[in-house]
């Protein structure tokens, strides 16, 4: 764990660094996340990255590219809060359950567990924001509201409460699994980085070597999570991008029908550039913002002494 005190100074520290990782970032990228979201809604108009890109200028003009921004910054920032923040938190949770000796002997479980279970918290408050950003993204223009809270009060209108809610589960099923791998890979690539290539104690490296290992290994993290959490993405924006008839299950089952399993990866180039960079990116920023706080980098602790 290092030399940082974990309080609740420390964990507060965290989730501003995860609000500062996750919102900036997938503001940053709204744009390509557009292209991704329509080429998954509607693949018989957007043909490739290139093409949704020229017929989306041509139509909306640069404007569509800024569409959904606002409920992305909100949503994303409040998941980094809950995944990042919760993270630190369960990570010394399962820590003290089992004590430090075997808490490093299982690190990658408990990795796994604590990111699984910040991440159950994080798509609570992400999922709103995520179903109001895809309609608003995904609809014709001219089909519904561009506005976030004209969007919210549209959905609430049309469909309750529960249209805002109703991708919880496949949001669950990307994004759980997307996190696991992207904490635990993260954490084992770095520990890979400083016990492989840079082979000195870690505190002996600059800020800015142990943030380009960081980002390097956030990098690797983001492609491989953009493979286990594809077809999950695909379903959550046809999911939201439809009226609800039935039960999540039976409108799953008809998008399925529909698509097949191919369909599930269209959108999948974009996705992996996307999130490979964003992945990077998000650890970057976080451990950036840790250093500023005074706290040390994520990962890469030495191994835990027997006694």
């Amino acid at each position: 764990m290092g030399g940082d005190k974990h309080d609740a100074s420390y964990y507060g520290k965290c989730m501003i660094g995860g609000i500062l990782a996750c919102g900036l970032t997938h503001a940053a990228i709204c744009p390509l996340d557009i292209i991704k979201c329509r080429m998954q809604v509607d693949p018989g108009t957007y043909k490739s990255i290139g093409d949704a890109f020229t017929k989306i200028k041509a139509q909306e003009g640069m404007g569509g590219f800024k569409l959904g921004f606002l409920p992305t910054l909100i949503g994303y920032s409040l998941q980094g809060f809950g995944k990042f923040g919760f993270y630190e938190m369960f990570k010394d949770v399962y820590a003290g359950i089992v004590g430090p000796e075997k808490a490093h002997e299982y690190r990658t479980i408990g990795f796994a567990l604590s990111s699984a279970s910040a991440e159950v918290i994080a798509d609570v408050l992400l999922c709103p924001w995520e179903a109001v950003k895809v309609r608003i993204q995904t609809s014709k223009p001219g089909t519904f509201p561009t506005g976030t809270f004209e969007a919210i009060s549209k959905i609430r209108a049309d469909e309750g409460t529960n249209g805002l809610y109703k991708g919880l589960t496949p949001l669950w099923a990307r994004q759980i699994p997307y996190t696991v791998m992207k904490f635990v890979a993260f954490e084992r690539t770095v520990e890979a980085f400083y016990r492989y290539v840079f082979t000195k104690p870690k505190n002996e490296y600059a800020k800015s070597q142990q943030l380009s290992i960081t980002f390097a290994s956030g990098y690797i993290a983001g492609v491989l999570c953009a493979l286990v959490s594809q077809p999950a993405d695909t379903m959550v924006s046809k999911l939201n991008n439809m009226k609800s008839e039935g039960s999540n299950m039976d409108n799953m089952k008809k998008i399925y029908a529909q698509i097949g399993f191919s369909g599930l990866w269209r959108g999948l180039g974009a996705r992996v550039i996307m999130v490979g960079t964003l992945t990077g990116l998000q650890w970057w920023i976080y451990d950036s913002f840790k250093s500023m706080m005074g706290l040390q980098t994520t990962g890469g602790a030495a191994p835990v002494a027997k006694k």
